[in-house]
């Protein structure tokens, strides 16, 4: 079985104070892809920069303490490109793309829309060059797996309070649209997949007002997979039980 896992850490030196490294070392993914990680590699110890049986890689946003993600693999990939190719984004730290024999791997931290709604075109726009990317993948014949903070809400099912949030970014139409597009396109998200019906599976909650506690959260964390991999899937999972963030990891087993 191989193991693959995802989580926006929310800052990864904060997570390494809240248990990282403990959860990292008892579940020893196969692949791990962290987003939000807030820290350029320099400013990470040994101990999380590299961890023994692992490769790892960095994309850092220019701007100190913010964004930015991270790739965990036991096994080299055969090629890693730091980024989509496109400044704008690239310079914010937003993705991660691995190639290993049988597919890519990409972790992907989607920009987040602001409360006043000013950087929703900006996450429109990536959400466009990262599908045409994946695509670009798919036409070249390359089964593609992609996990991250999509910082999206699909369907009423994937947050607890669905209508006093039609207006909040990370659940407005115009956002929920490109999942509806690249499930049209045939990416499988694979946790709904499996769990057609399952609510109360959330990824996110946030800090105010004992939100965790009470579980009202959003999925906005994913594993999206095109369907040549379908057979392959052994199992997907949201793990809720385990903190150090205001997101939790989830996971694909793959056979």
């Amino acid at each position: 079985m191989l193991e693959l896992y995802s989580w926006n850490v929310n800052g990864i030196r904060a997570a390494q104070n809240k248990g990282l490294l403990d959860w990292f070392n008892e579940t020893q993914p196969d692949i791990l892809g962290v987003q939000e990680t807030k820290a350029h590699p320099d400013q990470l110890d040994e101990e999380l920069r590299n961890p023994p049986g692992y490769f790892t890689y960095w994309a850092a946003a220019e701007r100190k303490g913010y964004s930015g993600v991270g790739l965990y693999s036991k096994v080299e990939p055969k090629s890693v490109q730091i980024g989509l190719g496109i400044e704008d984004y690239d310079s914010e730290g937003r993705t991660i793309v691995a190639e290993y024999d049988d597919f890519v791997f990409i972790t992907a931290y989607f920009p987040n829309g602001g409360r006043d709604h000013s950087r929703v075109p900006f996450k429109m726009q990536y959400k466009a060059a990262f599908l045409d990317f994946c695509n670009q993948l798919r036409a070249d014949g390359k089964p593609v797996i992609f996990c991250g903070d999509v910082n999206t809400a699909h369907n009423p099912i994937d947050l607890a309070r669905p209508k006093q949030n039609e207006k909040t970014t990370g659940f407005l139409p115009e956002e929920r649209v490109w999942i509806d597009q690249i499930v049209e396109e045939g990416y499988v998200d694979i946790y709904r997949a499996l769990n057609p019906d399952q609510e109360g599976a959330y990824s996110w909650w946030s800090y105010r007002g004992g939100a965790r506690e009470r579980n009202v959260g959003w999925r906005i964390d994913y594993f999206f997979i095109t369907p040549d991999l379908r057979d392959r899937v052994a199992g997907a999972a949201i793990h809720a039980d385990v903190t150090g963030s205001d997101h939790c990891p989830i996971s694909l087993t793959l056979a």
